[in-house]
Formats: C-alpha cells, sequence, structure tokens
C-alpha cells in the first residue's frame, strides 16, 4: 500500500475507539431511573406539613435547584456526547486512507453516464483486492517472503455497476492474469511516469505503476466505462473485515485441503458443506486456486462471487449488527482496512455509498466474469462476447434480463434543419473494440460519403480513434438537434442514435464497430441478453456450492 498525506496523520487522534471518547450506549443508563427515584422523595418534603404565606404557595426551592442541577447535566451530557460523536468521526476519517481516481490521460476518460428520465445516473465501483507485502502482517498473511516489499498486485479486480434506479447490480471479475494494453500513467506521490505497454501485459501489474488509479486507467481504455470510485483492500483488511461480520457461510461439495505437495495453495482446509469463515480462513477461501475446480483463476474468482454474496446476504440478515458495539468494530476495521479515491474519501461518503447499495435486493445481484478465451496458460477478453457485456454496462442494461423494456419510439425534433449543404460535420472513427484494432481511414471514407450525398462540409476528425460499440450521432446544443437527425437520416443511422452531449461542439457523426467496412448502414436490432460465456451467478442462490478437485480432497 502507498503512503498518503492523510495516512501521515494518523498518529493525531490518541482515541483508539468510541468507548475512549465517551460515546457508547450506556450514556444515558439511569436517567429515568434517577427521575422516578426523586419523585418520591419531592413528594415526602411537599408533605411535611410546612407553612404557607397568605400571598400563595412558596416555591419549592430545593426542587428547583434540582431541577436546574438536572438540566444543566443533561445539557453538558447532550453536548459532551455530540463533541464525542464529532471527535470520533473525525477519528474514523483520519484512519481511511486516499489516492488519485485515475493516473491516465484525462482528456482520454470516457464520458459519465448519461441520466435517465428521472435524472438519475448509474454508478461504476473498481474493487481492487492488493497482494502487498508491505506490512508483517501482510507478509504473515501472504506468504512468498521473497515479495516482501516488492511492487504490489492488483490480484482481484471486480467492476461493481449500479443502476440509476438502483433496482440492480452487476459485478463483473477480471482474471488477474489477463493480457491488456496498460496506458501511460503517472505516479502522483513521486512523479514517475509509467509509458505505456508495448505489448500486452498481464492486468494485476497495473497497481505497481503508480497505484489503483493505473488500474481504473487500464480497466476504462478497455472498456469504455467510466469509472466513478475505486475501493482497495490488502490481506490484512479481508481478514479483519471478516472477523466484523462474525463469519460468512461458504460450500464445498467435498472435504478439500489446497496444499500439493510442492506446498502450493492457500492452506484451506474444510469439510464437506457448508461453513462460515472469518479471518484468516476467510482469506484462503478468497486466494484458493489449487482444489477449486480446474485450479484457474476464472475458479478463484467464481468462489469469491459466492463469497461476496453470501456476505452481502449474511450483512442483511444478521441481527447483530444493530449492536453499537458490532457496528463500531465494523466502522474501525473498514476504515483501517480501506484504500479509496478522493471523492470516497470520508466516512459520510462511504455510509452514503453503503446506503445506496443496500437498496438492491440480492436476487437482483448479478456477479459475472469477463467472457475469456485462452492465450497459452493466459488469456484474453473474448472477441464480441466481451465487448457485448461492457455495452451492456456502458448502457446501463440489467445483466439478470429483468429490466423493463425501454420505449422504442422515435421523435423527430421540432428544430427545423438547415440545408445539407451548410451542415458542418465531423466525422471520427469509433471502430476500434476491446479486441480490434481500429479500421484504418474509416472515418475519410464516410466523410466522403456525406459529401456526396449533399453535405459538403462534412469532414473527417483524424485526431481521435474512438471505442464505439454502434454509430451514433451526437450534438452540442438544442438548436443543432435538426441538423443532426438530418445527417442521421442521410445514412440511414435510427434517430435513437442521435443524442445531444457536451463532449463535442457541433455536429459529430462517431463511425462505430456495427459498421466497420462498406457504404451502406444496416441498423441492427439490438441483442441485450447477457452473454452464455459470461456464466451469470444471482445473488440469491445460497446454495451455490464451490466443485472440489478429487486431487485435493481427504
Amino acid at each position: 500500500m502507498r503512503e498518503s498525506s492523510v495516512r501521515g496523520e494518523r498518529s493525531r487522534p490518541r482515541v483508539r475507539d468510541a468507548e475512549a471518547l465517551g460515546w457508547d450506549e450506556t450514556l444515558y443508563e439511569g436517567q429515568g431511573r434517577g427521575d422516578e427515584e426523586s419523585e418520591p422523595r419531592e413528594r415526602g418534603r411537599r408533605g411535611g406539613g410546612g407553612r404557607r404565606r397568605a400571598g400563595g404557595p412558596r416555591p419549592p426551592r430545593r426542587r428547583r435547584r434540582i431541577l436546574r442541577w438536572f438540566a444543566t447535566v443533561l445539557s453538558v451530557l447532550i453536548l459532551g456526547t455530540a463533541g464525542a460523536g464529532y471527535l470520533y468521526y473525525e477519528h474514523l476519517n483520519s484512519k481511511i486512507k486516499k489516492d488519485k481516481l485515475s493516473l491516465g490521460d484525462e482528456k482520454n476518460r470516457p464520458a459519465k453516464a448519461k441520466a435517465n428520465a428521472a435524472g438519475q445516473t448509474p454508478l461504476n465501483i473498481l474493487l481492487i483486492g492488493s497482494d502487498a507485502r508491505d506490512t508483517k502482517e501482510n507478509q504473515k498473511l501472504g506468504g512468498a517472503k521473497e515479495t516482501f516489499g516488492a511492487a504490489p498486485l492488483a490480484d482481484v479486480q471486480m467492476l461493481l455497476h449500479l443502476s440509476a434506479d438502483r433496482s440492480n447490480m452487476s459485478v463483473i471479475s477480471m482474471p488477474r492474469d489477463t493480457l491488456l494494453q496498460i496506458p501511460e500513467c503517472t505516479d502522483p506521490d513521486t512523479g514517475q511516469v509509467f509509458p505505456a505497454s508495448t505489448g500486452r501485459q498481464m492486468t494485476n501489474q497495473t497497481l505497481g505503476r503508480g497505484g489503483p488509479g493505473c488500474t481504473v486507467a487500464t480497466w476504462e481504455q478497455l472498456t469504455d466505462i467510466h469509472i466513478d470510485h475505486f475501493m482497495m483492500v490488502d490481506f490484512a483488511g479481508v481478514v479483519s473485515m471478516a472477523d466484523a461480520v462474525g463469519g460468512v457461510p461458504v460450500c464445498v461439495t467435498a472435504n478439500i485441503s489446497s496444499r500439493d505437495r510442492q506446498g502450493h495453495g492457500s492452506g484451506l482446509k474444510l469439510e464437506k458443506g457448508t461453513t462460515p469463515v472469518k479471518g484468516k480462513q476467510a482469506l484462503q477461501w478468497l486466494r484458493t486456486r489449487y482444489g477449486f475446480e480446474d485450479g484457474s483463476d476464472i475458479a478463484r474468482a467464481k468462489a469469491q462471487h459466492m463469497y461476496m454474496n453470501s456476505l452481502v446476504r449474511q450483512l442483511r440478515a444478521n441481527a447483530t449488527l444493530s449492536n453499537p458495539t458490532q457496528l463500531r468494530r465494523l466502522a474501525e476495521t473498514a476504515t483501517d482496512a480501506l484504500t479509496v479515491d478522493e471523492g470516497l474519501g470520508t466516512v459520510g461518503k462511504l455510509l452514503a455509498l453503503g446506503n445506496q447499495l443496500k437498496e438492491v435486493s440480492p436476487k437482483r445481484i448479478t456477479m459475472t466474469t469477463m467472457p475469456f478465451q485462452y492465450v497459452g496458460s493466459r488469456v484474453e477478453p473474448k472477441p464480441g462476447d466481451a465487448e457485448k457485456l461492457f455495452r451492456l454496462v456502458r448502457e446501463d442494461i440489467a445483466l439478470d434480463g429483468k429490466d423493463k423494456k425501454k420505449s422504442t419510439t422515435e421523435e423527430t425534433s421540432k428544430d427545423p434543419a438547415a440545408a445539407d449543404d451548410e451542415i458542418g460535420v465531423q466525422v471520427q472513427n469509433g471502430t476500434r473494440t476491446a479486441t480490434l484494432d481500429p479500421v484504418g481511414g474509416r472515418a475519410n471514407a464516410v466523410a466522403q460519403l456525406l459529401v456526396g450525398k449533399g453535405f459538403t462540409k462534412a469532414a473527417a476528425d483524424a485526431s481521435v480513434a474512438l471505442t464505439e460499440d454502434k454509430t451514433i450521432v451526437r450534438y452540442p446544443s438544442a438548436e443543432l438537434e435538426g441538423d443532426a437527425q438530418a445527417v442521421a437520416k442521410s445514412l440511414g443511422v435510427p434517430l435513437s442514435s442521435v443524442e445531444k452531449s457536451t463532449q463535442v461542439s457541433g455536429v459529430t457523426l462517431v463511425v462505430g464497430a456495427d459498421w466497420r467496412e462498406g457504404t451502406a448502414y444496416e441498423a441492427k436490432a439490438e441483442d441485450d441478453k447477457t452473454p452464455k460465456s459470461a456464466k451469470l451467478l444471482n445473488g440469491a442462490n445460497d446454495k451455490a456450492c464451490m466443485r472440489v478437485n478429487p486431487a485435493f480432497t481427504w
């Protein structure tokens, strides 16, 4: 894990937990009993037969003094509690480690997703598991003594997509040995520039090129999905958080012992059936390859999905988390374990995120692994299927197929279009995909096609090479909507592919991957079904069980 200015402030708060600040559930105990005990004594005094002056009853001084004392003490308690709560809040804030969101080229980051009709936008969060062995605790848990202090690897990478309407959630894992082009990244602490990879490298190496922001930049380059936040945890964090929630139930089809004759394996040892795992055993589950199915990273990702689904169900069902002490322990653990981007760098922001995530029912949570194909002993995104999965996320389409069908009605703009030869059109090449290079000269070819149709001001913009799964026409303001629709109609592009965008300064045609060749655009009906190769796992499936390799049973 890399240091930050925030981490340097850890020594300021001397308070270790809420109890030391006086913020605990016993703070108000006894107040109600004190009221009840004082009342009889007061009645006894009033019944003592004392004289009264002719002007009316004499005010009970002692009672007033007691009430004033009680009010003063109550005020001190309220103010003290508020102060303790604030100090504890600041204590937790000081423990959160922060890093820059993206270390790539800021200008070429994907645009944020458009808001839906209700003004809501989806949320994309990259979850990163670091194998850093930068502390004695991480070294003890992770083993591999020869790697102590070496650059950390992003051995777990999952993109969490929360839908705009907060009705569903998708989680996509990428195998750690996926071969990708890694973009140029700059370390925010040292200023060191890591040049873009000349060939494809394993994606887990991104973390050592400046931090989690480089992993984010690599995902964005591959998927064309704008990532809003990241959250990273190391070995010690996994152990402590598993302890804080009291254990997570997992299932295996047979007795398993993850250790071969050469000593390879996580050391996980479980009996057949369901067992709640916590602490080091939870970490072993998440790291196990030897013994699960074919011993690959793909099997490990599947086990991680089962663990995450079970964790969500456990948090929802675990009544002990209503206990303040349990909640405080979880708060201490979580803030100590996480590294997040600056946009999530306070307890308040993390709580707000948690409140959004908990709106999703487990039955609308979908876990999957990016469709892949083998390249020797490594993997790469599977042509077609991987890009389709990324498109569904970009377009905020639920992977479980339970979304309400979107309206296909096309509305013609009320803004009249200018004459064809007066409309300026920039044509950009968006034919690049996750697995295919852009088609050379494609923007110029389509620009000439437009010129031939009377749009004489059409010109190719060769300064960019985008990734766009379908051909689209963008315009910056309402007065150019009619012009944009005129361009689309001339090419046979559906009006549903005409959109307003602040990313362009004039009418802009992006030739997508659906039109890599030819002069006639053929609009294809969108297939929004998740590819079968994604092998979905539903969050409500509490019967899922990891298949054990017979060579690792006992």
